[in-house]
């Protein structure tokens, strides 16, 4: 088990939540997303580690922005 804590940028509300959860589940292998909108903190639990460019692409789908 791999969990990942990433750092999202433009988050405000329960749908901006919500729209990077589901997102960043839709990535083959993430069993888990944990949001915290307070902190802006994402934590991504998987199988196996994912690559940091699939969750980007996936909170870039979601319209907001993975800190560096």
């Amino acid at each position: 088990m791999s969990t990942q804590i990433y750092t999202v940028t433009g988050m405000t509300c329960d749908h901006c939540s919500r729209s990077v959860s589901a997102e960043a589940s839709a990535v083959a292998g993430v069993t888990a997303v944990d949001v915290d909108l307070a902190t802006g903190k994402v934590a991504v639990t998987s199988e196996q580690p994912i690559s940091t460019d699939k969750i980007r692409e996936a909170v870039e789908e979601a319209g907001y922005t993975l800190a560096s």
